[in-house]
């Protein structure tokens, strides 16, 4: 099954209302067959222009992102059902490119060691240390005095 993105901007509402509209989203996305992978929120902003939606006038709107896995064929039942309901402004579906997704490494091995052996602490021990030194100030003039105020 390809993986999927759908952004969608719900209407300004209380935090139950904006809890069940996103069940009623996830929801129809496993009865088409499909798996969330990962649910973000945006936030609540203001949108960039006031949009008209279902007859009504939206000036601020809350933002979520989700990243599914569902059959292609279930990408047109998912858009029609998502413009009948009242409570999404809008919604857009992409295809989720694969060679973006990152592979996980596990890195608990290199977390458990002392901090004085972890690369990271390392590099920054590294850094630390070059700018220590203090850059002199070099007489290019031919004169052997700062010919400036100091």
């Amino acid at each position: 099954m390809p993986t999927y993105e759908l952004s969608v901007i719900l209407r300004q509402m209380s935090r139950p209302d904006m809890v069940s509209t996103l069940k009623r989203t996830a929801t129809a996305i496993f009865d088409k067959g499909g798996i969330i992978r990962k649910l973000d929120n945006l936030g609540t902003k203001p949108l960039p222009f006031k949009t008209s939606a279902h007859g009504l006038v939206h000036r601020a709107g809350s933002y979520f992102v989700f990243k599914f896995d569902t059959p292609p064929a279930a990408i047109d039942d998912l858009e029609e059902e998502y413009g009948r309901d009242v409570d999404i402004i809008r919604k857009r579906i992409y295809r989720a490119d694969v060679s973006q997704q990152e592979a996980i490494t596990c890195t608990l091995h290199e977390e458990m060691l002392p901090p004085a052996y972890r690369k990271d602490v390392q590099k920054m021990i590294e850094t630390a240390e070059r700018s220590k030194t203090k850059k002199v100030f070099q007489y290019n003039t031919g004169l052997d005095y700062y010919p400036f105020q100091k």
